[in-house]
């Protein structure tokens, strides 16, 4: 482990006494010069010792409660210095295993002190308020009031009964069945249909139809309650010339572009776990409707957030010649920002929120995750583990949690410990902070444990649980499938849905340490999905208990064999051109059809396109040299064309061919000793035999 940067100062505080930190073991550890300083109360008595310490060099301050004061005092004191803050209070500390804490404290702040990822490209937002307020008449004209001062207000009633619309016309409204809305935060598209007879866009609101109405089928929203109306069509008559009241309109089609939705329909329109970033759905809450009125006002003006993700298509496994192969981001995706298009997919950048899940199920890295790279959290962990395991820890179990409800999760569990005693994270657990734990694929997964960890956690709220459990569980299945094979004995990977303090503690405290792998591994985990879990696993069955060179895994798996049946095999290679991977070759100048079993990410796109349903997938995980080298799947004898005798396709092809077509009247005669020519000599036979019918007609 490297030596950390000589111009940063690590400020440690034990909060007032509460925590046993060991100076000496930490500066030992993080291989410092000296013993690092344990302050007292650090955020009161001993703050001066804060400010002293930002005259000379960058700082990382132990603490993030009261991180608010320490980036206070840094403004004050005008330091140029930059402030980093890490929690080993709640995620260390404060453990019924304090006194065994010090590697895990040690790992923590070693990966703290690493310098941060280079920042990824963002994606931008631009809202101008203006805002569509669909539903019924009167909650939608009600919020329209009290909203039109701060934003630029529009409504879409979409039942007018009972309703009274305002005295002053201060904002459009209209009315119709809504169709659908779509879009994103300054760019959504609303479409509906007109469906009442009169068009408030065009009502002057006069009354005249009001008054004319004998069944009083029409209110003071100027709707016409159609079940009442008799069709007497006096209200036309009263409309006059200002023609609002159409009983046979044709042109019913509507659609307007606005920056943000309210919608209060008892249902949402966009019926996703995740919606867009500008769309509002409180339902007929009073509570939460005033909830999101007032959040609207915040998303006025340019917003910016990352763009999480990158995308290669030319390694994409989704579609070939317009087959579908595989789906897998298209159907994880909870925003619907991930959708087809042509033979590729196509990603909505505004729409995606980061969640990382079709990375995690891409089978060839076409998809990644970036925020972070698994390049960055791959040096996190190799620092992680490196120095817990340097610093005398054993068993590291890594804790994967996102920086919302789950990082809350872990303080409030850290909060309700007894030092010493009892409660807490356990000392061989390393909480570690991602934006989405639905991001960490297998490549992830297997390079922790590469790199010595003992287990990994992935620590979901509800929401992620509910929308990527699913997809993340069978990841994880094919991971413990592979290293359960290897001899690796326990439970490696674990998905922990709660957000009960209570339940996680026994959860967490409950799990037994598995088998490591002996020695770490010191390769870096890279961006290329397939390089990064070829190294990993290689990794692990080097050294594995139980060697092994086949691993059977079950459906769905990312790597395995083509099967082809001979029998019905004709070596048209559709095979090789749909596959994305370069998993399936042909025998260049020879009719054969070789297999590279390490390429084949199993996207099914061979058994798809195959004409004579003669491929199938057979799941496993080949260990061997084989996997790295052509082996051939099928071949057959060469066709010599029967006039030169130059060899053009195979026997089995040709004869297909023959037999299928034999009996078609256009192939009468010699036309059917053609199909048995090379392209060149079935030219020359045409022109040498003028005579025979063609397509064409016949011809003399």
């Amino acid at each position: 482990m490297k030596t950390m940067s000589a111009d940063k100062t690590i400020k440690l505080c034990n909060c007032n006494q509460t925590m046993a930190l060991d100076a000496k073991a930490l500066a030992t550890a993080l291989k410092l010069g000296s013993p690092i300083t344990i302050h007292t109360e650090l955020c009161r008595r001993e703050a001066s010792a804060f400010n002293q310490a930002l005259e000379d060099s960058d700082c990382l301050v132990a603490c993030t409660q009261e991180a608010p004061l320490f980036a206070e005092l840094a403004e004050r004191s005008g330091a140029k210095a930059e402030l980093k803050f890490v929690n080993i209070r709640e995620t260390a500390g404060w453990s019924g295993e304090s006194r065994l804490a010090t590697p895990k404290i040690a790992a923590l702040l070693a990966m703290a002190l690493l310098p941060e990822p280079e920042p990824v490209p963002s994606v931008s937002y631009r809202s101008g308020g203006q805002l569509l307020i669909i539903g019924p008449a009167e909650i939608a004209v009600q919020w329209a009031e009290r909203l039109k001062e701060q934003l630029e207000v529009s409504v879409l009633v979409t039942t007018g009964a009972g309703a009274e619309l305002p005295a002053v016309r201060s904002y459009p409204v209209w009315s119709g069945r809504l169709k659908s809305v779509k879009g994103y935060l300054g760019a959504f598209e609303a479409d509906w249909e007109q469906a009442n007879p009169i068009d408030l866009e065009v009502c002057t609101r006069c009354n005249a139809c009001v008054n004319a109405c004998p069944e009083q089928a029409i209110d003071y929203g100027y709707q016409i309650d159609l079940a009442k109306c008799k069709a007497h069509r006096a209200c036309v008559k009263a409309c006059g010339e200002i023609g609002a009241i159409d009983f046979g309109r044709i042109a019913r089609a509507r659609s307007e572009r606005f920056d943000l939705v309210l919608d209060l329909g008892a249902e949402p329109a966009i019926k996703l776990a995740q919606p867009p970033q500008g769309y509002l759905a409180p339902g007929r809450d009073p509570l939460e409707q005033a909830l999101a009125a007032g959040k609207l006002a915040q998303m006025v003006g340019e917003f910016e957030k990352p763009k999480f993700f990158a995308y290669n298509e030319r390694i994409c496994a989704h579609s070939r010649s317009a087959k579908v192969g595989c789906s897998n981001c298209i159907d994880t995706c909870s925003t619907g920002a991930i959708s087809a298009d042509g033979d590729r997919v196509k990603v909505e950048a505004q729409l995606c929120m980061g969640c990382g899940g079709c990375a995690t199920v891409c089978p060839s890295g076409a998809m990644t995750h970036v925020y972070p790279r698994v390049s960055d959290l791959g040096l996190r962990l190799k620092t992680l583990l490196g120095t817990y395991r340097g610093a005398g820890g054993r068993d590291a179990c890594i804790l994967f949690h996102n920086a919302g409800a789950s990082r809350d999760l872990i303080s409030r569990l850290g909060r309700h410990a007894r030092p010493g005693k009892s409660g807490g994270l356990p000392a061989r657990v390393i909480p570690l902070e991602v934006h989405s734990v639905a991001a960490l694929g297998m490549d992830t997964l297997f390079g922790a444990l590469a790199y010595g960890a003992s287990q990994v956690v992935l620590l979901a709220d509800a929401q992620e649980a509910d929308e990527y459990g699913a997809a993340v569980g069978r990841q994880m299945r094919h991971a413990q499938t592979i290293v359960s094979a290897l001899g690796y004995a326990g439970v490696h990977f674990t998905l922990l849905a709660t957000q009960d303090a209570v339940l996680l503690e026994r959860e967490i405290w409950a799990l037994a340490p598995a088998k490591a792998v002996p020695t770490p591994a010191s390769f870096n985990l890279g961006q290329d999905k397939r390089s990064t879990l070829e190294f990993a696993i290689e990794h692990l069955a080097r050294l594995a208990p139980t060697p092994r060179e086949e691993i059977a895994l079950e459906a769905g798996a990312p790597w395995g064999q083509v099967k082809v049946n001979r029998e019905t095999c004709t070596l048209c290679m559709a095979c090789v051109g749909a596959c994305p991977a370069s998993a399936l070759v042909d025998g260049r100048d020879q009719p054969l059809l070789k297999f590279i079993e390490r390429n084949c990410v199993q996207c099914g796109l061979c058994v798809s396109t195959c004409p004579e349903k003669a491929v199938t997938l057979a799941p496993r995980l080949l260990l061997s040299s084989q996997a790295k080298t052509e082996r051939t799947l099928h071949e057959a004898v060469p066709f010599n064309c029967v006039r030169c005798g130059k060899p053009f396709g195979n026997k089995q092809m040709i004869d297909n061919m023959v037999g299928k077509l034999g009996g078609h009247s256009m192939f009468a005669g010699g036309g059917l000793k053609r199909l048995q020519m090379c392209a060149d000599c079935r030219v020359i036979d045409m022109m040498e035999n003028k005579s025979e019918r063609s397509v064409f007609g016949i011809k003399s």
